[in-house]
């Protein structure tokens, strides 16, 4: 890896952990193992840094879910698939945690890729539905798929605040009980 990845990959690591507002330069060089110079030879400044971290992380996360939501199966198989897939649920979602950075939503460049993940993943997961008619005569897709992407981020937070994954845990069977109740 070279300086540049070592540099995004660290940033990436820090905005998960520590946020954009808690993760300075000097935490990236020293966890990047690059000096000053180095970092502001591949990028202008933080914010630039950042942007390139948080796109990178949001178009892994996209990449992951389109695998899942994508691949073959009923809606509600491929919906349990992406809702049940093996997550650090006490970390959070490394791109939900960023809409709680005021910094991140006050800057364009930052919070873009955080609202085109989440619109996308609406789209996906209501193209998922609609293309199930034994869902989509009974569910809303477009409404159905922002409780589904809501119940997800609001599990992420509900195990942080506990401790546990098990409200997570919850909060996703609850959802596919739902999915499954409206398929029968």
């Amino acid at each position: 890896m070279d300086t540049a990845d070592r540099l995004v990959e660290s940033t990436r690591a820090l905005l998960w952990e520590r946020g954009y507002t808690g993760t300075s330069p000097r935490a990236i060089q020293d966890r990047a193992g690059a000096g000053q110079g180095s970092m502001y030879h591949h990028f202008r400044g933080k914010p630039d840094l950042a942007a390139v971290a948080i796109e990178r992380t949001a178009s892994e996360l996209r990449a992951r879910a389109g695998v899942l939501l994508d691949g073959p199966g009923t809606a509600v198989s491929r919906i349990t698939a992406y809702l049940t897939v093996d997550r650090d649920v006490l970390r959070g979602c490394p791109v939900g945690r960023l809409t709680q950075d005021p910094d991140v939503l006050a800057d364009p460049a930052l919070h873009g890729p955080v609202t085109e993940t989440f619109a996308w993943l609406c789209s996906a997961l209501s193209s998922v539905l609609a293309s199930d008619p034994s869902l989509s005569s009974k569910l809303d897709p477009d409404d159905t798929a922002a409780a589904i992407a809501a119940t997800l981020q609001g599990g992420y937070v509900l195990a942080r605040a506990a401790g546990s994954r098990e409200p997570f845990d919850r909060a996703v069977r609850g959802a596919l009980a739902l999915l499954r109740s409206a398929a029968a």
